[in-house]
Order: structure tokens, then sequence, then C-alpha cells
């Protein structure tokens, strides 16, 4: 990797593009830490100590860089716009308008990015007006009036839509993903805090020889747990596909042998995220209301939330960890099926004269894809369940509190530091340049 970067650094243009992408990321810091207008930026940290067992916004925060936390002008963060596609890509399966649209090419694309555009300006409008009125009145806002309650609102709302914008500057004019890139900088900044609670359950100790084998042993776990989910990112299934001559002209053109890579993780970090939001519905609209946990309706909070889950004088709550791996395995499925059709891929093989050796195009080659993708989702959800819960239990076991890094940051810190990696190289592959993946 740093020789990646140290070759990356020689060359003026890529040198340009990686001091751009770190100036917006400074930029977001700043907006950080700039609070909202009116607003008691103390109100979502109290409301967190108090309900140490719920983590109904714990990975919320975590997504904001604990901007929301601090009720600062980037409290909402990109998420709206993260929600927003998630929804235009269901909808590009469900509106046939939409679908036709992400099939014509350039334009297409560009056309289904306004609209999601304009959701996630609509969602971040509608979360932050939630978020004004519901917590204003309760202490969020010094003063609860409609003057405060429309400054709160707009600057959240902008600051939502101006985080969008600056990843699509990343994009035009830095390396990498922006969106992805904004995302991946708001997880790392909640690190320092997570990496201290562990270090002071686990390695502080006043025998300096326990505290070096416990750490050696922490930083083998994580350094393992890292592996398995760059292991999982990557895997894929190879299948071959072998095109057929045929005659143009006098020549015969064809017969070149292809493949079509299956990967293991399919879904990517979805369904964790899909999981977890509907685990996370009932904590967040406990919030709103005050709740006996006494009682059979706060007991049910206590097992759909993760807080309590593993932890040895709430046994009964690990019915929420069973639900939520099941959700993950379904979601795993479910995500796979509407980004990618065994049946149109194997048509499209057909029309270009392709085909797996062994099977007849057509529908034999789709049951062929769809059966091997049976089976390699559910390894690759088997594999998402274990890095989304080993956190967790973790967590619960060792009381670590309510952390940051969850199974979920840690796919997306993977699969973005892989991706970047990737994109910077491809810059410099065209200049002869060795990078970090071909080491």
């Amino acid at each position: 990797m740093w020789n990646l970067l140290k070759n990356a650094w020689k060359v003026v243009e890529v040198r340009k593009k990686l001091l751009y992408t770190f100036m917006i990321l400074v930029i977001i810091r700043f907006g950080s830490v700039l609070p909202v207008p009116g607003v008691n930026t103390g109100y979502f940290a109290s409301l967190f100590s108090n309900l140490s067992g719920t983590d109904a916004f714990g990975w919320f925060n975590a997504m904001t860089g604990g901007s929301f936390e601090d009720l600062s002008i980037f409290a909402l963060s990109i998420t709206p716009y993260i929600t927003s596609s998630i929804i235009m890509q269901l909808l590009t399966i469900a509106i046939p308008k939409l679908e036709e649209l992400q099939k014509d090419g350039e334009e297409g694309r560009k056309k289904i990015a306004e609209y999601t555009r304009y959701v996630t300006v609509a969602l971040a409008l509608l979360e932050s007006t939630a978020m004004a009125i519901g917590f204003g009145g309760k202490g969020l806002l010094y003063n609860f009036n409609a003057a405060s309650v429309i400054v709160c609102i707009v600057t959240m709302t902008a600051g939502s839509a101006l985080l969008m914008w600056f990843g699509e500057r990343i994009n035009d004019n830095g390396i990498g993903n922006g969106i992805s890139i904004v995302l991946l900088f708001n997880i790392l900044s909640s690190l320092p805090d997570d990496l201290g609670s562990i270090y002071n359950t686990f390695v502080r100790n006043d025998n300096i020889a326990v505290a070096v084998v416990m750490a050696i042993i922490v930083i083998a776990c994580i350094s393992a747990l890292f592996v398995f989910t760059i292991v999982l990112n990557d895997a894929k299934r190879i299948i071959p596909v072998q095109y057929s001559r045929k005659m143009q002209g006098r020549r015969q053109v064809g017969g070149a042998g292809s493949n079509i890579p299956l990967k293991v993780n399919t879904a990517g970090v979805m369904p964790v995220i899909f999981a977890s939001s509907i685990m996370s519905i009932p904590s967040m609209i406990s919030q709103f209301v005050t709740v006996d946990y006494s009682t059979a309706a706060g007991k049910f909070l206590m097992i759909m939330s993760s807080g309590y889950w593993c932890r040895r004088e709430y046994p009964w709550t690990n019915i929420g960890l069973v639900i939520y791996l099941a959700l993950i395995i379904a979601f795993a499925y479910f995500y796979t099926s509407i980004s990618f059709n065994p049946l149109e891929v194997a048509n499209n093989m057909k029309k270009s004269g392709g085909f797996i050796p062994g099977l007849r195009p057509g529908r034999q080659t789709s049951d062929y894809l769809s059966k091997i993708l049976t089976y390699i989702v559910f390894i690759g959800a088997v594999g998402l369940c274990v890095v989304a819960v080993v956190p967790i239990i973790a967590s619960g076991i060792f009381g670590l509190g309510r952390l940051s890094f969850t199974g979920t940051s840690l796919i997306i810190i993977t699969s973005v530091v892989i991706e970047t990696l990737k994109s910077l190289e491809s810059q410099l592959l065209v200049r002869n340049y060795k990078g970090f993946l071909n080491d």
C-alpha cells in the first residue's frame, strides 16, 4: 500500500486528486463540529447515556461520525442519500420506466441520479422535521417556537445536501467513490473512542505482562476479523463461458473463452443494513413515548435491541439475535435476487453466442446459475452473520458498552478501502507504475 501511495504522489495529476479529496474531507470535519443554531448540543449525548441498553441511534451516530450526537450542521450526514439510493434501486425493479432508464446508458443513469438527489432532499427534510418537532419540545431546542424549528430543519437539510454535493465533487475531481469515502471518513472518526473502550476493558492492567498478553490477543482477534472480512468481500465463484465461432465476411470471429465472476458476498453490506434498520424501528419509536421495561412491551424492546444481546443477566433477549441473523440471511437472498437475474444473464449469453461448457444455452444455463447462486449466497450470508455478530458478542459478554465499531462498519471500511485502492491503482497502471494490489 505504501508503494502505491508513494507512486501516486509522484504523478502530478493523481497528487492533485488526492489533495482535493483530502481538503474536502477536512472541510467536512470542520462542519461536523459546527452546531445547528439554537439547539442544545448535549441533548442527544445525555439521551444516549440514559439509554445505555438501547442502541437505536448508535449505528446512525457512527455513520455521521458523531455529528448526530453533537447536533452539528452535518447531523444527518449522507444517510438520506444512502436510503434514497436503496429506494431508487428497489423502484427500478418495480417500475418499468425506471428500469428502461437504467438500461438507457449514460443518459438514463444521469436521470436516475437526478431523481436520487430529489429523494435525498425530501428524506433529509422529513428526518430533520421529525427531529425538530419530535425532540424540540423535550430539550433539543432552547426556544421551541416556529422560527427555531424552521432554522433547525433548513440547516440540517442543507447540510445533508451539501455532503451529497461534496461526494459528487470527489467523484468528479478526486479519488474513488465520493459518497463511500465520506461514509468511511465518518466511521473512522468514531474509532478512537471505541479503541479507548477496548483498551480500558481488556488491556489496561496493573500487571504489565498481563496487559501485553491481552493487547496481543486483542490485536490478533481484530486482525483476524479484518482478514476474514476482506476474504469475504473478494471471494467469488468463476463460471467459465465459451463463445462459438461465427463467420463475418470471409473471416471466422469469436471462439474466445471468458467467465462470469459470481461474488460470494453478492449483496455486500446491504443485508446487514436492512436487518439493523428493521430491528431498530421499535426502539426508535419508543423514544417518543414512555416505556416500562418490566412490561411485555418493554421486554419486546429489549429483545429487539442489540444492546441487551449476549448479556448474562438477560439470556432471553438472545431471541432478538436469532431474529437478526435470520433477517440477514433472508435479505441476502432478497437483495441478490433483485441485483442479479440468472434468466437475463443466460439470455444475453445466448444472444452473444456464449454458453457454459456442458450446458445448453437458455433455460438450462439459467437453472444452473440459480443453483450456484443459492449455494454461494448462503455462504456469503453466513459470513456476514459472523462479521456482524462478533462485535455484538464481545460487547455483550465483556460489557464494552455502546460501540460505534460494528460488523456493518467493518464491512464498509474494508470494501471502501479496497475499492479506493483499486481506483487509485487503475489510474497508475496507465503510467506503468506497480501498485499495492499487484505486489
